[in-house]
């Protein structure tokens, strides 16, 4: 019995590579959430923070998002029960490993993708 590990064609590791893309971009791919993120990468946010550092969100959509990304395991939610009751949001350790390629991302969208107009 050979206990030599599969081999792959190439074939086959461009449909697994694209399956990972897919599913990383069914997630990022979300309008606001990879701002949230990237906010959230300066450190932890209340959600009246978080809305004015990321202009044009609406409040149900940034909530929406940031329980997409809790439940994505990219954030934490903590509350500290005051008075007066506060929540903060934060990067898990698995969002902060995003970080990286999001940095690279912004630095790509510099360099190759036409400025906002002002």
């Amino acid at each position: 019995m050979s206990t030599k590990p599969a081999q792959h064609t190439d074939s086959e590791r461009c449909v697994r590579a694209d399956a990972a893309l897919a599913r990383a971009f069914q997630l990022l791919g979300k309008r606001w959430n990879g701002l949230v993120l990237g906010t959230l990468s300066a450190g932890p946010g209340g959600f009246s923070e978080l809305s004015r550092a990321i202009g044009g969100i609406s409040d149900s959509v940034l909530s929406d998002r940031l329980g997409d990304l809790t439940e994505a395991g990219l954030i934490t939610r903590s509350v500290d029960g005051g008075p007066p009751l506060a929540v903060s949001y934060a990067l898990t350790e698995r969002g902060q490993a995003l970080m990286p390629a999001l940095a690279q991302i912004s630095i790509w969208a510099d360099e190759h993708l036409p400025a906002c107009p002002e």
